[in-house]
Protein backbone atom coordinates (compact mmCIF):
# COMPACT_ATOMS: atom_id res chain seq x y z
CA UNK A 1 0.00 0.00 0.00
CA UNK A 2 1.90 3.12 -1.24
CA UNK A 3 1.77 5.90 1.48
CA UNK A 4 -0.61 8.95 0.61
CA UNK A 5 1.93 12.30 1.06
CA UNK A 6 -0.13 14.68 -0.77
CA UNK A 7 -4.13 15.00 -2.41
CA UNK A 8 -5.92 17.38 -4.24
CA UNK A 9 -9.04 18.52 -4.26
CA UNK A 10 -11.39 20.21 -6.53
CA UNK A 11 -14.91 21.38 -6.84
CA UNK A 12 -16.56 20.33 -10.66
CA UNK A 13 -19.75 20.96 -12.23
CA UNK A 14 -22.53 23.42 -10.96
CA UNK A 15 -21.78 24.99 -7.57
CA UNK A 16 -23.44 23.91 -4.50
CA UNK A 17 -24.07 26.14 -1.20
CA UNK A 18 -21.68 23.97 1.36
CA UNK A 19 -18.99 23.18 -1.18
CA UNK A 20 -16.46 25.50 1.06
CA UNK A 21 -17.49 23.58 4.10
CA UNK A 22 -16.53 20.62 2.63
CA UNK A 23 -12.97 21.93 1.01
CA UNK A 24 -12.76 23.44 4.49
CA UNK A 25 -13.37 20.09 5.78
CA UNK A 26 -11.01 18.30 3.21
CA UNK A 27 -8.20 20.64 3.91
CA UNK A 28 -8.24 20.39 7.76
CA UNK A 29 -8.94 16.81 8.06
CA UNK A 30 -6.48 15.77 5.37
CA UNK A 31 -3.60 17.80 7.32
CA UNK A 32 -5.12 16.08 10.68
CA UNK A 33 -4.25 12.92 8.59
CA UNK A 34 -0.73 14.30 7.86
CA UNK A 35 -1.20 15.37 4.09
CA UNK A 36 -0.12 18.24 2.09
CA UNK A 37 -3.31 19.25 0.58
CA UNK A 38 -3.51 21.14 -2.85
CA UNK A 39 -6.36 23.19 -4.09
CA UNK A 40 -7.00 23.13 -7.82
CA UNK A 41 -8.68 25.54 -9.53
CA UNK A 42 -12.15 25.55 -11.70
CA UNK A 43 -12.04 22.05 -11.60
CA UNK A 44 -10.68 19.88 -14.28
CA UNK A 45 -9.63 23.11 -16.28
CA UNK A 46 -7.00 24.01 -13.67
CA UNK A 47 -5.99 20.29 -13.44
CA UNK A 48 -5.37 19.98 -17.08
CA UNK A 49 -3.67 23.82 -16.59
CA UNK A 50 -1.53 22.93 -13.54
CA UNK A 51 -3.68 25.81 -11.76
CA UNK A 52 -3.21 24.63 -8.27
CA UNK A 53 -1.64 25.28 -5.25
CA UNK A 54 -1.00 24.29 -1.39
CA UNK A 55 -3.52 25.04 1.08
CA UNK A 56 -2.90 24.98 4.74
CA UNK A 57 -5.40 25.87 7.88
CA UNK A 58 -5.15 29.82 7.38
CA UNK A 59 -6.55 29.19 3.51
CA UNK A 60 -10.00 28.11 4.71
CA UNK A 61 -10.72 30.16 7.80
CA UNK A 62 -13.44 31.98 7.74
CA UNK A 63 -15.23 30.03 4.46
CA UNK A 64 -17.67 27.95 5.73
CA UNK A 65 -20.52 30.40 5.46
CA UNK A 66 -19.86 31.74 2.08
CA UNK A 67 -22.41 30.03 -0.92
CA UNK A 68 -20.36 28.98 -4.43
CA UNK A 69 -16.46 27.82 -4.20
CA UNK A 70 -13.12 29.37 -3.34
CA UNK A 71 -11.60 27.10 -5.87
CA UNK A 72 -14.15 27.86 -8.60
CA UNK A 73 -15.57 25.68 -11.41
CA UNK A 74 -15.80 24.94 -14.54
CA UNK A 75 -17.34 22.03 -16.93
CA UNK A 76 -14.09 20.75 -19.11
CA UNK A 77 -15.42 19.01 -22.34
CA UNK A 78 -11.31 17.95 -22.31
CA UNK A 79 -11.95 15.99 -20.04
CA UNK A 80 -14.52 13.98 -21.79
CA UNK A 81 -11.73 12.76 -24.00
CA UNK A 82 -9.08 10.42 -23.52
CA UNK A 83 -5.99 12.77 -24.77
CA UNK A 84 -7.70 15.32 -21.66
CA UNK A 85 -7.98 12.25 -18.68
CA UNK A 86 -3.91 11.68 -20.06
CA UNK A 87 -3.59 15.25 -19.67
CA UNK A 88 -4.88 15.55 -16.22
CA UNK A 89 -3.10 12.37 -15.24
CA UNK A 90 0.40 14.41 -16.60
CA UNK A 91 -0.25 16.59 -14.48
CA UNK A 92 -1.27 15.05 -11.14
CA UNK A 93 2.39 13.41 -11.62
CA UNK A 94 4.41 16.64 -11.82
CA UNK A 95 2.42 17.80 -9.15
CA UNK A 96 3.12 14.89 -7.19
CA UNK A 97 -0.46 14.34 -6.14
CA UNK A 98 -1.22 10.81 -4.36
CA UNK A 99 -4.89 11.12 -4.33
CA UNK A 100 -7.89 13.29 -5.06
CA UNK A 101 -10.83 14.31 -3.68
CA UNK A 102 -13.91 15.86 -6.43
CA UNK A 103 -16.68 17.36 -5.20
CA UNK A 104 -19.05 17.60 -7.32
CA UNK A 105 -21.49 15.30 -9.41
CA UNK A 106 -21.52 11.98 -11.45
CA UNK A 107 -19.99 13.36 -14.17
CA UNK A 108 -17.24 14.54 -12.15
CA UNK A 109 -17.04 11.50 -11.09
CA UNK A 110 -16.62 9.43 -14.14
CA UNK A 111 -14.08 12.22 -15.00
CA UNK A 112 -12.06 10.77 -11.80
CA UNK A 113 -12.55 7.32 -11.97
CA UNK A 114 -11.41 7.40 -15.76
CA UNK A 115 -8.05 9.62 -14.06
CA UNK A 116 -7.64 6.38 -11.28
CA UNK A 117 -7.55 4.28 -14.17
CA UNK A 118 -5.16 5.90 -16.26
CA UNK A 119 -2.54 6.84 -13.46
CA UNK A 120 -3.61 4.67 -10.51
CA UNK A 121 -4.08 7.08 -8.03
CA UNK A 122 -7.16 6.70 -5.53
CA UNK A 123 -9.63 9.00 -6.04
CA UNK A 124 -12.74 9.64 -3.78
CA UNK A 125 -15.94 11.63 -5.01
CA UNK A 126 -18.21 13.72 -2.33
CA UNK A 127 -21.24 14.60 -3.64
CA UNK A 128 -22.22 18.21 -4.28
CA UNK A 129 -25.42 19.09 -6.04
CA UNK A 130 -28.63 20.96 -5.33
CA UNK A 131 -30.99 19.00 -7.29
CA UNK A 132 -30.36 16.05 -4.84
CA UNK A 133 -30.11 13.46 -7.93
CA UNK A 134 -26.99 11.53 -6.80
CA UNK A 135 -28.36 7.47 -7.31
CA UNK A 136 -26.06 6.29 -4.60
CA UNK A 137 -26.79 8.72 -1.92
CA UNK A 138 -29.63 10.07 -0.02
CA UNK A 139 -28.44 13.52 0.13
CA UNK A 140 -26.42 15.72 -1.68
CA UNK A 141 -24.32 18.98 -0.46
CA UNK A 142 -26.78 22.28 -1.52
CA UNK A 143 -29.86 20.56 -1.09
CA UNK A 144 -31.52 22.01 1.57
CA UNK A 145 -29.98 25.43 1.75
CA UNK A 146 -31.98 25.07 -2.46
CA UNK A 147 -34.81 23.89 -0.92
CA UNK A 148 -34.97 27.04 1.60
CA UNK A 149 -34.12 29.70 -1.28
CA UNK A 150 -37.06 28.66 -2.73
CA UNK A 151 -39.26 28.65 0.14
CA UNK A 152 -38.42 32.40 1.31
CA UNK A 153 -39.17 33.39 -2.36
CA UNK A 154 -42.23 31.50 -2.28
CA UNK A 155 -43.18 33.41 1.04
CA UNK A 156 -42.66 36.59 -0.49
CA UNK A 157 -44.28 35.47 -3.68
CA UNK A 158 -47.63 34.27 -2.13
CA UNK A 159 -48.15 37.72 -0.12
CA UNK A 160 -48.74 39.61 -3.32
CA UNK A 161 -50.50 36.46 -4.85
CA UNK A 162 -53.24 37.12 -1.66
CA UNK A 163 -52.99 40.79 -2.15
CA UNK A 164 -54.18 40.48 -5.93
CA UNK A 165 -56.08 37.03 -6.18
CA UNK A 166 -53.86 36.01 -8.08
CA UNK A 167 -51.89 32.04 -9.44
CA UNK A 168 -48.24 32.71 -8.80
CA UNK A 169 -46.76 29.94 -11.47
CA UNK A 170 -42.71 29.10 -10.22
CA UNK A 171 -40.37 27.86 -12.12
CA UNK A 172 -37.22 26.03 -10.09
CA UNK A 173 -34.08 23.99 -10.98
CA UNK A 174 -34.05 20.73 -11.49
CA UNK A 175 -33.79 19.57 -15.77
CA UNK A 176 -33.95 15.81 -14.77
CA UNK A 177 -35.65 15.41 -10.99
CA UNK A 178 -38.12 16.91 -9.24
CA UNK A 179 -36.76 16.95 -5.36
CA UNK A 180 -36.37 20.58 -5.03
CA UNK A 181 -40.52 21.31 -6.85
CA UNK A 182 -41.69 18.71 -4.74
CA UNK A 183 -40.15 19.29 -1.03
CA UNK A 184 -41.07 23.06 -1.75
CA UNK A 185 -44.62 22.63 -2.96
CA UNK A 186 -45.27 20.48 0.44
CA UNK A 187 -43.11 23.05 2.62
CA UNK A 188 -45.48 25.91 0.72
CA UNK A 189 -48.37 24.58 0.51
CA UNK A 190 -48.94 24.58 -3.53
CA UNK A 191 -51.88 24.17 -5.30
CA UNK A 192 -50.25 21.93 -7.82
CA UNK A 193 -46.67 20.52 -8.19
CA UNK A 194 -45.51 19.28 -11.82
CA UNK A 195 -42.30 17.08 -12.07
CA UNK A 196 -40.05 15.92 -14.87
CA UNK A 197 -40.20 12.05 -13.79
CA UNK A 198 -44.01 11.97 -14.05
CA UNK A 199 -46.40 13.06 -16.91
CA UNK A 200 -49.08 15.17 -16.35
CA UNK A 201 -52.36 16.61 -18.38
CA UNK A 202 -52.99 20.50 -17.12
CA UNK A 203 -56.99 19.59 -16.82
CA UNK A 204 -56.61 16.74 -14.07
CA UNK A 205 -52.98 18.44 -12.15
CA UNK A 206 -53.46 21.90 -12.64
CA UNK A 207 -57.06 23.08 -13.66
CA UNK A 208 -59.18 21.15 -11.15
CA UNK A 209 -56.94 21.67 -7.93
CA UNK A 210 -56.89 25.51 -8.23
CA UNK A 211 -60.74 25.34 -9.24
CA UNK A 212 -61.41 23.67 -6.45
CA UNK A 213 -59.87 25.78 -4.41
CA UNK A 214 -61.20 28.78 -5.53
CA UNK A 215 -64.41 27.18 -5.40
CA UNK A 216 -63.59 26.66 -1.80
CA UNK A 217 -63.01 29.96 -0.85
CA UNK A 218 -59.09 30.48 -1.46
CA UNK A 219 -58.44 33.39 -2.97
CA UNK A 220 -54.71 32.99 -3.98
CA UNK A 221 -52.72 30.19 -5.57
CA UNK A 222 -49.07 28.52 -6.59
CA UNK A 223 -48.07 26.30 -8.81
CA UNK A 224 -44.44 24.77 -8.92
CA UNK A 225 -42.87 23.39 -11.98
CA UNK A 226 -39.56 21.94 -11.93
CA UNK A 227 -37.46 23.25 -14.76
CA UNK A 228 -37.49 20.01 -16.96
CA UNK A 229 -40.73 20.08 -17.22
CA UNK A 230 -40.31 23.14 -19.48
CA UNK A 231 -43.07 25.43 -21.15
CA UNK A 232 -43.72 26.91 -17.80
CA UNK A 233 -44.86 30.39 -19.70
CA UNK A 234 -47.33 28.24 -21.74
CA UNK A 235 -48.65 26.92 -18.54
CA UNK A 236 -48.82 29.90 -16.96
CA UNK A 237 -51.13 31.14 -20.05
CA UNK A 238 -53.49 28.20 -20.44
CA UNK A 239 -54.21 28.53 -16.94
CA UNK A 240 -55.22 32.36 -16.93
CA UNK A 241 -57.27 31.43 -20.41
CA UNK A 242 -58.92 28.42 -19.00
CA UNK A 243 -59.96 29.88 -15.24
CA UNK A 244 -60.09 33.44 -15.81
CA UNK A 245 -57.47 33.76 -12.73
CA UNK A 246 -54.95 36.45 -13.23
CA UNK A 247 -51.46 34.90 -13.42
CA UNK A 248 -48.15 35.54 -13.50
CA UNK A 249 -45.02 33.79 -13.42
CA UNK A 250 -41.46 33.74 -11.55
CA UNK A 251 -38.83 32.13 -12.67
CA UNK A 252 -35.64 31.10 -9.79
CA UNK A 253 -33.46 30.21 -11.86
CA UNK A 254 -29.35 30.58 -10.39
CA UNK A 255 -30.70 32.23 -7.62
CA UNK A 256 -30.98 29.01 -5.85
CA UNK A 257 -27.39 27.99 -6.34
CA UNK A 258 -26.10 31.09 -3.96
CA UNK A 259 -26.56 32.20 -0.74
CA UNK A 260 -25.07 30.98 3.20
CA UNK A 261 -25.41 27.32 3.24
CA UNK A 262 -27.91 26.15 6.26
CA UNK A 263 -26.61 23.98 8.74
CA UNK A 264 -27.61 20.76 7.56
CA UNK A 265 -25.60 21.57 4.29
CA UNK A 266 -22.86 22.52 6.48
CA UNK A 267 -22.48 19.71 8.54
CA UNK A 268 -23.38 17.16 5.97
CA UNK A 269 -20.28 18.86 4.06
CA UNK A 270 -18.05 17.98 6.81
CA UNK A 271 -18.94 14.79 7.98
CA UNK A 272 -18.61 13.56 3.83
CA UNK A 273 -15.67 15.67 3.65
CA UNK A 274 -13.85 14.21 6.55
CA UNK A 275 -14.87 10.13 5.68
CA UNK A 276 -13.10 11.40 2.31
CA UNK A 277 -9.87 11.42 3.82
CA UNK A 278 -10.06 8.82 6.43
CA UNK A 279 -10.55 6.77 3.26
CA UNK A 280 -6.93 7.73 2.21
CA UNK A 281 -5.86 7.56 5.10
CA UNK A 282 -6.50 3.96 5.55
CA UNK A 283 -5.50 3.16 1.78
CA UNK A 284 -8.62 3.07 0.05
CA UNK A 285 -10.09 5.19 -2.36
CA UNK A 286 -12.37 4.96 -5.91
CA UNK A 287 -15.22 5.58 -4.32
CA UNK A 288 -18.06 7.62 -3.22
CA UNK A 289 -19.22 9.17 0.08
CA UNK A 290 -22.56 8.51 0.60
CA UNK A 291 -25.58 9.45 3.22
CA UNK A 292 -27.72 6.46 3.36
CA UNK A 293 -30.21 6.41 6.48
CA UNK A 294 -27.79 7.90 9.12
CA UNK A 295 -24.76 6.79 8.18
CA UNK A 296 -22.41 8.45 5.86
CA UNK A 297 -19.86 5.60 4.08
CA UNK A 298 -17.91 4.78 0.81
CA UNK A 299 -19.47 3.36 -2.27
CA UNK A 300 -16.79 1.77 -4.69
CA UNK A 301 -16.76 4.24 -7.69
CA UNK A 302 -18.45 2.01 -10.51
CA UNK A 303 -21.12 0.80 -8.04
CA UNK A 304 -21.51 4.49 -6.84
CA UNK A 305 -22.19 5.46 -10.79
CA UNK A 306 -24.58 2.60 -11.48
CA UNK A 307 -27.10 3.60 -9.04
CA UNK A 308 -30.25 5.54 -9.82
CA UNK A 309 -32.47 7.17 -7.75
CA UNK A 310 -36.67 7.43 -7.90
CA UNK A 311 -38.41 10.31 -6.93
CA UNK A 312 -40.77 9.54 -3.41
CA UNK A 313 -44.76 8.84 -5.06
CA UNK A 314 -45.43 8.43 -0.96
CA UNK A 315 -44.13 12.17 -1.18
CA UNK A 316 -45.82 13.17 -4.21
CA UNK A 317 -49.59 11.84 -2.79
CA UNK A 318 -48.67 13.81 0.38
CA UNK A 319 -48.39 17.24 -1.96
CA UNK A 320 -51.73 16.43 -3.31
CA UNK A 321 -53.39 15.39 -0.14
CA UNK A 322 -52.19 18.80 1.25
CA UNK A 323 -53.35 20.96 -1.56
CA UNK A 324 -56.53 20.30 -0.81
Amino acid sequence: MKTIKRIGVLTSGGDAPGMNAAIRAVVRSGIYHGFEVFGIKKGYEGLLSGDMYEMNLRSVSDIMSRGGTILQTARCKDFNTQEGVERGARMAEVFKLDGLVVIGGDGSFRGARDLSRVIGIPVVGIPATIDNDIGCTDYTIGFDTACNTVKDAIDKIKDTAYSHERCSVVEVMGRGAGYIALHCAIADGAEACILPEKSFDINTDIIQPLIGCRNRGKHHYVVIIAEGVGGTMDIANEIKQITGISTTTTILGHLQRGGSPTVKDRVMASLFACKATEVLKNGGGNCVIASKGDEVIAIEIEEALKMTKKIDEHMIITSKMLSL
